[in-house]
């Protein structure tokens, strides 16, 4: 069974994003740290020390226009040369002025246009550098009733997502993404996975839904979400961090690591590590080190996976079959407190890896290395 686990863990591949590399904040203030890129070579640079370490993370998510370049081909040259590759796109229609009322369901069709080319462009972005993954979250919605038509929104979400759809190729998909709230208060268009799943299931195998950790109300249990979709086949990936209070984007695992837990147990359990499924992190470090902080995350779903895979699937399924609750939620549990960071230290060495990616990090001398190089310029970050 070890070895089965071993193997599985070793094929689990976590996508780093670009944006937790720069400076982030809150509304009130960003906090700038010694070291952060200036631009998205010097990100990958970054993200190519977190897979160094870890032998979990080959790929980098980029964020357009934030990691915008005159040429993404020589980008992901570059990317293949530090020994990651480019992974999703993530599109930006929300921090324009245009779109204050909204990107492509805004009531102006000049608006809508701006944000549909922009997409467009993402895949652009996307044939240029090999990338199969299209991400899309939309920030759009109202703050008062009767401030717009809910259903001409939907119409126009609907017509944007169909000409996206329609523009990407064979091999690529993309991901639709959901949000409670923030920053709109009354109506958001795209605000649960349902929402999400309607609009994927019209239109075809190209469309899936990804799951934010942090995007949902108090309570939600996240694990049915993850169960239901894919056994429709419509769960696309994950945007993994954490929360305590809202979309607080914390470190994944750090405030619920049994949540975690529950999470990539349905991702086994349904065949998630088999299909295709994105495991893609979506964090802000804002007071953390930003390497360390992507490290720290890379291994906590790793943990949770190990653990997931230790569930003796047999015995639970004859505890559930006998109505035999108690025995049911111990096999879980006992699963869940097993200490697995020796199994997981353990194949690091097998593959010619640090047992400690943390402390390999922190011997390398990567940080006092580029804190001496990166001086001048303008540090990379999302002004808030």
């Amino acid at each position: 069974m070890t070895t089965d686990i071993k193997a599985a863990l070793r094929a689990l591949h976590i996508e780093t994003p670009s944006w937790a590399y720069g400076n982030s904040g809150t509304r009130f203030k960003v906090f700038a740290q010694r070291g952060v890129p200036r631009d998205p070579y010097e990100k990958l640079a970054d993200a190519a020390q977190v897979h160094a370490h870890t032998g979990a993370a080959p790929t980098v998510a980029l964020h357009i226009p934030w990691d915008k370049v005159a040429d993404y081909g020589d980008l992901a040259a570059h990317a293949r040369d530090l020994g990651v590759g480019i992974g999703a796109i993530n599109s930006n229609v929300f921090q324009d002025d245009d779109y204050m009322l909204g990107s492509v369901t805004n009531p102006d069709p000049a608006v809508r246009r701006k944000a549909l080319d922009h997409l467009l462009e993402c895949v652009d972005i996307m044939d240029a550098t090999g990338s199969g993954t299209l991400k899309l979250w939309f920030s759009d919605g109202t703050n008062y009733p009767g401030q717009d038509d809910i259903r001409a929104r939907q119409d126009r979400l609907a017509e944007a997502l169909s000409a996206v759809y329609d523009r990407l190729g064979a091999d690529q998909r993309f991901l639709l993404e959901y949000k409670l709230f923030e920053p709109a208060f009354y109506t958001t268009d795209v605000p649960d996975w349902g929402t999400a799943y309607a609009h994927c299931l019209r239109l075809g195998p190209k469309a899936q839904v990804v799951v934010d950790t942090g995007h949902h109300a108090p309570g939600v249990n996240i694990e049915f979400i993850v169960a239901f979709l894919l056994r429709e086949g419509k769960l696309g990936g994950f945007d993994f961090n954490s929360r305590f209070y809202a979309d607080d984007d914390l470190m994944v695992g750090a405030a619920d690591p049994f949540q975690l837990f529950r999470i990539m147990y349905e991702v086994a359990r349904g065949g998630g590590l088999e299909a295709g499924v994105a495991f893609m992190l979506d964090q802000c470090h804002n007071i953390e080190p930003k390497i360390p902080g992507q490290i720290r995350s890379v291994m906590n779903v790793q943990e949770a996976t190990a653990k997931a895979l230790l569930v003796d699937r047999d015995a639970l399924a004859a505890a559930q079959a006998g109505g035999d609750v108690l025995g049911a939620n111990a096999v879980l549990m006992d699963a869940y407190n097993t200490d697995v960071r020796p199994l997981l230290a353990e194949m690091r060495e097998e593959a010619g890896l640090a047992p400690d990616p943390m402390a390999a990090y922190a011997k390398s001398g990567y940080f006092e290395k580029i804190a001496a190089e990166r001086v001048g310029g303008t540090q990379a970050g999302w002004g808030a």
